[in-house]
């Protein structure tokens, strides 16, 4: 089964592609396409642009629609000052990869030494007159000040984030270690809400 996810960033589409491959599921992306279409996730959380993102392809091309949104809330920064759905947008400015990763760790700089940081999700699947929402959030990961050498496109903040359980940067993560990112991560939940979303 074809099912385009509506995203352009390769780190959401290299986590789900290949474990959807083995279930028959095979992840198309906006890339894929001959045009793409100019939403204002303007949702007041991760469900909400999830939806206007799915909701909007699905329309257009008649796929199954995939679309996710994440936001981030970081315990030490006043209420005013939280990221939420604008992780990327400071300012009314997009912000690159790199460009985020300095805004985040000058944060971290402003205020201490680490910041204690949550990630919300939300998923929705829009296929012909249904769609089904999911939500997790992987919480309790640290932001510092220095940025690890390797990057993940994309992803970009993983170049910042220690899971404190081993004390490592994402992206020194062993084989272990990743199994019990996974976990921490929900990718066999959320793999699960997209393969029975799809069944008939």
């Amino acid at each position: 089964m074809e099912v385009l996810f509506a995203t352009t960033n390769p780190a959401k589409v290299s986590k789900y592609k290949k474990v959807l491959e083995e279930k028959g599921i095979e992840l198309i992306t906006i890339n894929d396409l001959d045009f793409k279409l100019n939403i204002e996730e303007n949702g007041k959380d991760a469900i909400e642009n999830a939806y206007i993102k799915a909701k909007t392809y699905y329309d257009a091309t008649k796929i199954p629609t995939i679309g996710m949104d994440n936001c981030l809330f970081i315990e030490e920064l006043p209420k005013e000052n939280q990221p939420g759905t604008h992780v990327r947008r400071v300012n009314g400015k997009e912000l690159t990869d790199e460009e985020m990763i300095e805004y985040y760790t000058n944060l971290v700089k402003e205020y201490g030494e680490k910041l204690t940081a949550k990630w919300v999700y939300g998923m929705v699947i829009c296929k012909e007159n249904e769609t089904k929402q999911y939500s997790w959030s992987k919480e309790h990961f640290y932001f510092v000040s220095t940025p690890y050498q390797k990057r993940n496109p994309g992803y970009p903040l993983d170049s910042i984030s220690i899971m404190p359980e081993v004390n490592k940067y994402f992206l020194e993560l062993t084989e272990e270690d990743k199994k019990q990112y996974k976990k921490k991560d929900n990718i066999d939940e959320v793999v699960e809400f997209i393969v029975n979303s799809l069944q008939k």
